[in-house]
């Protein structure tokens, strides 16, 4: 058995700070350890802790994602289209329920089986952590050799690895403190206030050049690339729902930069769980944008289930303190400017048409200089 308190000694010195996940009983001692001492994001699924844990490395931190491997099965897409393509490196802990031998319950059974093969699968290089010290020790220098190579890596972590850890009282999830009570909301809008295109425009001159934005995945991000490209843009091509997350782990790593994420309905659908994670952590300088055309307009147009949805009332109730519910695009440019002097945890409802430039290209820049590029640019913060 690992002493936790020292493994998690080692960790630091390597430099890994920032943690995210979703508790798993094997992990439980360590997860505790993390949340009494470090800094930790308590996702609500696996896939937003990896897109997470990937906007705090874009921030400049190296940082470990925590999964029961029932949940591995939720981090691929991210794994797999967000972090793998960008060359952006996570550490990651995986636990082995379902270990053969090991009695456990059913439903982990198969997953026990194949965690490695899935691992391996997605490229992503794995050991066994080993219950000796000393060989925990230089599997964690191995690791940290291949995180920064610019890879991920993940331990496998068996039953009865770590010692007993006991969470603190101090350590318990407690909701930020806000200058800013809730804005009333205004009547949910549902006329579109413009194009996709046209909404873009509005947002990109109503920002300062220096306000970092994350383009949700589809078109959203390859019309903005069209309109123009900066260091500061963000374009997610994959890892669908993930950019709010993605963005999370950019405003809590760097406090002092402004970061708009632009999302979609069907996005926004696929993982609202974190709208909880944002509300609750409420980093004043994020302001969550969301286009809402009703269709999924990068697939062919097709209906998306948003048109009974009030999106604003759910991300107030999840803790956003700014709604604003956009009727034309110059309430959206005013707000907009408005937010970036006065800032806090912020949920703008934007209408949309559906539909989208013809032709419409895909981003030039190479995935991984998007990312580099980002990353280059906050370190100089």
């Amino acid at each position: 058995m690992l002493k936790t308190n020292h493994f998690s000694q080692q960790l630091n010195s390597l430099g890994f700070d920032f943690y995210s996940g979703v508790p798993c009983s094997l992990l439980k001692d360590f997860i505790n350890h993390i949340m009494n001492e470090c800094e930790y994001v308590a996702a609500v699924n696996e896939g937003d802790a990896v897109a997470t844990c990937a906007g705090a490395y874009l921030g400049g931190r190296k940082s470990v994602v925590l999964l029961q491997n029932s949940g591995l099965g939720n981090a691929v897409s991210p794994l797999t289209s967000l972090n793998q393509p960008y060359n952006i490196p996570i550490l990651g802990f995986v636990s082995l329920r379902g270990e053969p031998g090991i009695e456990d319950n059913p439903q982990h059974a198969f997953m026990g089986t194949i965690t490695d093969k899935l691992l391996d699968i997605m490229g992503i290089e794995n050991e066994l952590l080993s219950l000796d010290a000393d060989e925990a020790i230089s599997q964690l220098h191995r690791a940290n050799g291949i995180i920064e190579s610019g890879k991920s890596f993940f331990f496998i972590v068996r039953h009865n690895t770590f010692s007993p850890v006991n969470l603190n009282d101090s350590a318990k999830l407690r909701r930020k403190s806000s200058s800013m009570a809730p804005i009333p909301m205004p009547i949910m809008n549902r006329t579109p206030v413009g194009t996709r295109l046209q909404t873009l425009e509005t947002v990109v001159s109503a920002l300062s050049s220096d306000t970092i934005v994350v383009a949700t995945t589809g078109k959203t991000g390859r019309e903005l690339f069209e309109m123009e490209d900066r260091p500061e843009f963000f374009y997610m091509v994959g890892s669908m729902g993930c950019a709010s997350a993605l963005g999370l782990g950019i405003a809590l790593t760097c406090p002092n930069k402004r970061v708009v994420v632009l999302d979609g309905d069907g996005a926004l659908l696929m993982r609202m769980g974190n709208l909880a994670t944002n509300g609750f952590y409420a980093p004043r300088n994020l302001c969550h944008v969301l286009l809402d055309n009703g269709v999924h307009d990068s697939t062919g147009g097709q209906d998306t289930v948003a048109g009974y949805v009030d999106f604003a009332a759910i991300a107030a109730s999840c803790g956003y303190n700014r709604i604003v519910n956009v009727n034309t695009r110059l309430t959206l440019d005013e707000n907009l400017r408005h937010w970036e002097k006065d800032q806090d945890i912020s949920f703008f409802y934007v209408p949309i048409s559906p539909g989208s430039k013809s032709p419409l290209g895909r981003p030039t820049v190479a995935m991984p200089d998007v990312a580099s590029r980002l990353k280059s640019l906050l370190k100089h913060l």
